[in-house]
């Protein structure tokens, strides 16, 4: 979408997008962006049933996991950029597969097994990172190669984001008793 859209625009395109293919959501944690803090957006939501908290920058408004989530795909998006280049809004829908099949611990399933119960089905091979014996139609392999780049991208993000929480955590030993 463009900056320019009407927010008409804006929720037909998030009716399409997200209520078709998943459902509409309980809640929706966004920035503060004026076309998400308009009325419209705000009364949208509320007749839809969903709960809008709003972050910002230095003081943000959400759990911490989705604060993690949020830096672990800035960082990866900001890698594919420089690696794609120009190309690199072409390889989104590779970033969102590779994600969405990625193992989370916290969940302790990829995105997509946790959501629909299943593997996902995929001529692309994601699991196996780095030995893979690329075979098929040209288009298959090429697809695969990103999906392997985007995949080492975002553990590269992900260990990097790990190594920040890391420098903060210190082991705490606490008794029965012990007022924490």
């Amino acid at each position: 979408m463009r900056e320019t859209d009407s927010m008409e625009k804006l929720a037909r395109i998030y009716l399409k997008e997200v209520g078709t293919r998943h459902e509409i959501p309980i809640l929706i944690i966004c920035d503060r962006d004026p076309r998400f803090a308009s009325n419209f957006w705000r009364s949208l939501q509320k007749a839809l049933g969903t709960n809008l908290d709003m972050s910002t920058a230095y003081h943000p408004q959400t759990d911490g996991q989705s604060e993690r989530t949020i830096q672990t795909l800035e960082d990866m998006l900001r890698a594919c950029v420089i690696d794609f280049g120009n190309g690199w809004v072409r390889h989104l829908p590779l970033v969102e597969f590779s994600y969405n099949n990625s193992y989370h611990a916290s969940i302790k399933a990829a995105p997509f097994e946790a959501l629909y119960g299943r593997k996902c089905r995929s001529p692309v091979c994601w699991a196996e990172v780095g030995q893979v014996q690329l075979t098929g139609p040209e288009m298959v392999q090429e697809t695969t190669e990103k999906v392997i780049q985007i995949k080492q991208r975002m553990q590269a993000a992900h260990d990097r984001q790990k190594s920040y929480a890391d420098l903060k955590r210190k082991p705490m030993e606490f008794q029965v008793g012990d007022r924490v």
